[in-house]
């Protein structure tokens, strides 16, 4: 099997940069090929290039492994993960935080590989976390904060500088053909792993095996209620809240009137007024450890609706 390592070393504020030299050497001199990305898009440039059953190993943050899934998504190329980036959700999804880089290299180019769920929003693939309204609007605004900020406090200044200007769409969520709410809306989160945003453990739920998506609705909220739930979302204890549902299905339709932001894994996508995720059931290989998330199957409507 060929190993090809893909290097983003704008990733992590600058970190892969300054350790390119030492991983690229250190994926080569263990049979692999090794490549340096050269700005945004390369990256799915090159996994698309790897051959057939590759195993292909992204060094970076979530961006980075979004950009390598697109190149490999419904292909049998295998997905390692090297994880240095500012959020790395995708890698807390799959059980490869806290390892150095040079373990997590070891474990992606050698260690057995193991199928989870591949998600899709109008068509292109996402591997952790999808994020439409509110969400995607501090996603963007993370982009300009300061590049000391990292992780959890890189989503948290952007969360309150985007609440300032806080407005809610009016939209309709359908779930598995069930309508499941129509009004105003603060963001819905369609989830594989259990965490965004750096390590929020906004579906705790979730499971990337179960063939599902678990779906986090949160309907209308004022500026003031954004920022009493944050501490409960923090802490993964904002579910039962009751102005937040938590769902699980197959595909989720979003529709709005007008335009609304979205992203996936962190990556801005173009805006759209009608968003269709499904799930693809164990339609990705990756190389990584167990998750540990319990698995949980919720109905698509709540109790009561």
């Amino acid at each position: 099997m060929e190993k090809w390592v893909i290097v983003n070393p704008a990733a992590g504020r600058g970190k892969v940069g300054r350790l390119s030299g030492a991983i690229l050497k250190a994926a080569r001199e263990r049979g692999a090929r090794a490549f340096l990305t050269e700005g945004p898009g390369h990256a799915t440039e090159l996994a698309q290039r790897a051959p057939e059953g590759a195993r292909v190993v992204a060094v970076g943050g979530d961006g980075t492994v979004h950009e390598v899934l697109k190149g490999l998504a419904g292909t049998g190329k295998v997905l390692g993960v090297v994880p240095i980036g500012s959020g790395n959700d995708f890698a807390r999804m799959v059980g490869l935080r806290g390892l150095s880089w040079p373990q997590a290299l070891e474990l992606a180019l050698f260690a057995p590989e193991e199928a989870i769920d591949l998600g899709l929003v109008n068509g292109e693939p996402f591997g952790a976390f999808l994020g439409i309204g509110f969400d995607a609007l501090v996603a963007k605004r993370a982009l300009s904060a300061p590049p000391f900020l990292r992780g959890m406090p890189r989503y948290l200044y952007a969360l309150f500088a985007v609440l300032k200007d806080l407005r809610l769409p009016e939209g309709r969520v359908v779930v598995d053909g069930a309508e499941v709410h129509r009004g105003e809306m603060l963001l819905l989160a369609a989830m594989n792993g259990p965490m965004y945003g750096g390590g929020i453990p906004i579906a705790p739920m979730a499971d990337p095996r179960d063939g599902l998506l678990a779906l986090v609705l949160a309907r209308k909220f004022s500026r003031f209620g954004v920022a009493l739930i944050l501490p409960r979302l923090l802490l993964g204890r904002h579910l039962g809240h009751p102005q937040i549902l938590a769902l699980a299905g197959r595909e989720v339709v979003v529709e709005f009137a007008q335009p609304v932001p979205a992203h996936a894994d962190g990556e801005l996508l173009p805006e759209a007024s009608v968003y269709r995720a499904e799930v693809r059931p164990l339609g990705l290989r990756v190389v990584g450890g167990r998750a540990g998330v319990q698995k949980r199957v919720l109905s698509p409507r709540p109790a009561g609706a």
